[in-house]
């Protein structure tokens, strides 16, 4: 399988130098919403309004979705559904993590650790192979700024993006509004089937409900 939207969204958080992430918090729910958003696609999960339903226990065969899949169950405890809100909260903290071991499972990343005055642990993740990156950008690229046709999971992608304003690790050369603008209009466009854009619509009011929150406490 390629690598998931969540793979992709924590590649262009990455700093091409010094393979540190870069608007980790921010990155965090685009990289939760990009798993979720993922099993939506693959039929695992249904997300309707605001709430989030397990539909199929079937193994996609990517470790990372499965994982996430098996964590939805148990955090259902039985229910037929919860707030898809309530998901990304517990989700969020640990995504990056997550998104992260499974680059470097993939060789797409290597990680190193380091220590910081000789006591303090950092990790940094340089790319191993920056085609799979290269590739990525220029998709992107072809959609935001030459006016292409997006595919259901690259206008996904970009639905995501924008959701976590993460405009300027996809287009750090490019006028934020202009990049903005046009990622919008992607979003709510007629790229996919309706029942595929009304779960992209909730989660991103999901995301920005819990982001506004989150943003909210950080600056009390």
């Amino acid at each position: 399988m390629a690598i998931t939207l969540a793979e992709e969204i924590m590649l262009l958080s990455l700093d091409d130098e010094s393979g540190s992430a870069k608007q980790r918090q921010a990155a965090g729910w685009a990289v939760s919403g990009g798993i979720l958003l993922e099993l939506v696609l693959a039929g695992r999960v249904s997300v309707a309004g605001k709430y989030l339903e397990l539909t199929d226990t079937t193994p996609t065969g990517d470790q990372l979705l499965d994982s996430r899949t098996a964590l939805i169950e148990i955090w259902l405890r039985g229910r037929s559904k919860r707030r898809v809100t309530e998901w990304l909260t517990k989700e969020q903290p640990k995504a990056v993590a997550a998104a992260l071991e499974s680059l470097c499972k993939r060789g797409v990343v290597v990680e190193e650790k380091h220590k910081a005055f000789g006591v303090f642990p950092i990790r940094r993740y340089p790319e191993a192979d920056g085609a799979i990156e290269g590739e990525l950008r220029d998709r992107l690229r072809a959609v935001v700024l030459d006016g292409a046709e997006p595919d259901t999971r690259t206008a996904g992608l970009i639905a995501l993006i924008h959701s976590a304003k993460l405009h300027a690790l996809a287009f750090p050369d490019s006028q934020r509004k202009l990049v903005a603008a046009r990622m919008a209009e992607v979003a709510t466009g007629q790229w996919a089937a309706e029942s595929v854009r009304a779960a992209i619509r909730d989660m991103q009011a999901a995301m920005v409900a819990v982001t506004m929150v989150t943003f909210a406490a950080v600056g009390s």
